[in-house]
């Protein structure tokens, strides 16, 4: 299912947060009642883990991750290292990389099998990245946009990209990446899908302006719904589609 939220009254959730099939990180600061919205839905399955990275909470920027590991920016406190150490599950691999993109969630989007990056990635991150993450890497732009992290979002089960990503784009990513994508926006016609959405296997989580039309297509693209309900996604998709082009 996909549920609306806010941190601190700001849409931008994947900001403050990094949703995996292995753990869920939060920024520290924020209320409780966003926490306990994520650990109502998550703490069953994975670890919901309160976190700060270089001493800031915006984790989903500066971090990425899938459930084989995490990697952070080498400004990571030791102290912020053994927390995460401490707090994520044995079989998940933690990283510290030396990379002048630092905002690593805004140039970085994985799944557990690919990761699409910013083309100017240091080749020593693209091998650490490959290896810590177990990922197959592909250097890309998204409607001519380098922050590959900020303007989509992927899981095991689909992804969302910019909405003016065209569709032979869209075609020649989803056979690159091998799952279905769909162009579309979050938060109100939002392009920036990195900052306004976290999204794993089983639960998505959007800003609170998200319209219900942009949470159907989230629903039906990420598999998150029955299938009962997909013959009215093509449609919803094709509406929401042709009224921000």
């Amino acid at each position: 299912m996909a549920v609306r939220t806010q941190f601190e009254g700001n849409n931008e959730i994947g900001v403050f947060s990094n949703l995996t099939n292995a753990y869920c990180l939060v920024g520290i600061g924020g209320s409780e009642n966003f926490y306990s919205l994520f650990e109502s839905e998550l703490a069953d399955q994975i670890p919901v883990v309160h976190a700060s990275i270089a001493g800031c909470r915006i984790v989903g920027n500066l971090s990425v991750g899938n459930r084989h590991g995490l990697l952070v920016p080498s400004t990571t406190t030791d102290q912020e290292l053994q927390h995460l150490r401490n707090s994520l599950p044995d079989s998940v691999q933690i990283r510290r990389v030396e990379e002048r993109l630092s905002a690593l969630g805004n140039v970085i989007v994985c799944n557990d099998y690919v990761a699409l990056v910013h083309p100017d990635l240091d080749r020593e991150t693209e091998d650490i990245l490959a290896d810590t993450l177990k990922v197959e890497v592909f250097r890309h732009t998204l409607a001519d946009n380098l922050l590959v992290g900020s303007y989509s979002c992927l899981s095991n089960q689909g992804g969302l990209v910019h909405p003016k990503t065209t569709s032979q784009d869209l075609d020649e990513l989803s056979s690159l990446l091998q799952v279905p994508l769909v162009a579309g926006t979050v938060n109100r016609g939002s392009d920036v899908l990195g900052a306004g959405l976290v999204v794993n296997d089983w639960c998505a989580f959007a800003g609170l302006d998200t319209t219900s039309t942009e949470l159907n297509v989230i629903e039906s693209i990420f598999k998150l719904r029955d299938d009962a309900a997909a013959p009215t996604m093509s449609g919803m998709r094709d509406t929401l589609i042709e009224s921000i082009s």
